[in-house]
């Protein structure tokens, strides 16, 4: 490939898509001659190899904005880097619209990877018509997971394309050996754990409610492992029911690997998704998975419920007896889990990875 290519990713806040990021950058970095990395976050340097250039700010002052405000300062890098060389192709990983805008404006190849369905998008019909528009400029648009590809393709008339996440096995195996605290006490009660950022879109509310209505039938410890800006309202349903006991917080670790090792149970409960890497990493630690069916990738995961047990969105009552049904049926389960783990190799980072590549050298 002859153009540099520009890898775009103002935030970078350590959850899925930073795993992804990681590994797709450091791929294309040994098949590229020349690859760069727009972001304000300096403090992940060391995650990238040192082929590749980094651009940043100076100071790690920046860091501490907003979300928003590293869009903005990265779009001005991005200018001034296609006013230093037009030859350049540029690879979204975040702030999409904002950087189809900038590159159609200099007439710049943009390749756009979307990260969340289009189910937790505005319902705004003028916001939509937008994100139609210029999602259709980019050159090319890419997601992963199938319902992802059919969902954009039926509300934006996006013909994306679909990769899914790439797995690195042996990696997770081998972070998962790593010596960590214990998170659970009581080695006869079913462990339960869930792993994301407090937000609405990953609701744990609906969890904790869940939990709440179970206490006094099954006995279990939950931990919630994350970080966000609905931990004080978490933190305190679990002290106004009395749940302290029972159900833990733990700020987020950089390695969780070691944690998700510990548990028996995972629960996502998320009300939208691109497909979370957290279960494939639980699939491949051999913990079996109750999910949400959120829009998108968890029924693709678990295989539309063959795979493991899937609630609707936000149904706390539906969550509870999926709870339960486990806590009965644990060998049944264990036959689900098996399945959904032999299923893992469509997610195998080399194939994925490969096909990374091949998407940049269709546009170069």
């Amino acid at each position: 490939m002859k153009k540099k290519l520009i890898i775009f990713m103002p935030s970078i806040e350590g959850g899925g898509v930073e795993k992804n990021l990681f590994l797709v950058s450091n791929y294309l970095s040994k098949k590229i001659d020349h690859v760069a990395l727009i972001t304000i976050s300096k403090k992940y340097k060391k995650k990238f190899n040192r082929s590749i250039e980094f651009i940043s700010l100076m100071s790690n002052y920046w860091d501490k904005l907003s979300r928003r405000k590293k869009y903005v300062l990265s779009i001005f890098l991005l200018i001034k880097e296609i006013l230093k060389n037009k030859n350049v192709i540029v690879f979204a990983f975040q702030a999409n619209i904002y950087c189809i805008i900038i590159c159609k404006l200099f007439s710049i190849k943009v390749i756009a990877r979307s990260n969340s369905a289009p189910a937790g998008w505005s319902k705004n019909i003028f916001k939509r018509l937008f994100f139609k528009f210029f999602l259709n400029l980019a050159d090319k648009v890419m997601v992963n997971s199938i319902q992802f590809k059919s969902d954009l393709k039926k509300e934006f008339d996006v013909n994306a394309r679909c990769i899914y996440n790439p797995l690195n096995h042996d990696e997770v195996i081998k972070k998962a050996k790593k010596k960590s605290k214990k998170i659970f006490t009581n080695k006869k009660q079913l462990k339960i754990l869930n792993i994301g950022r407090f937000t609405e879109q990953k609701d744990q509310m609906t969890l904790l409610k869940s939990l709440n209505q179970i206490k006094e039938t099954v006995k279990f410890e939950a931990v919630i492992i994350g970080r966000g800006k609905l931990y004080k309202k978490l933190q305190e349903y679990i002290s106004n029911n009395n749940l302290g006991r029972i159900i833990k917080i733990i700020d987020f670790v950089e390695n969780p690997f070691p944690l998700l090792k510990q548990t028996e149970l995972f629960i996502l409960s998320s009300k939208y998704e691109g497909l979370p890497n957290v279960l494939l990493e639980a699939l491949t630690l051999k913990k079996f998975i109750i999910s949400s069916k959120c829009h998108t990738g968890p029924k693709e995961i678990l295989l539309n419920g063959k795979g493991g047990l899937l609630f609707n969105v936000g149904n706390s009552d539906q969550l509870s007896k999926k709870i339960m049904y486990y806590e009965k049926n644990k060998k049944k389960c264990l036959n689900m889990l098996k399945y959904a783990m032999k299923k893992l190799h469509r997610f195998d980072y080399q194939i994925n990875l490969k096909k990374y590549l091949n998407l940049v050298n269709q546009i170069n």
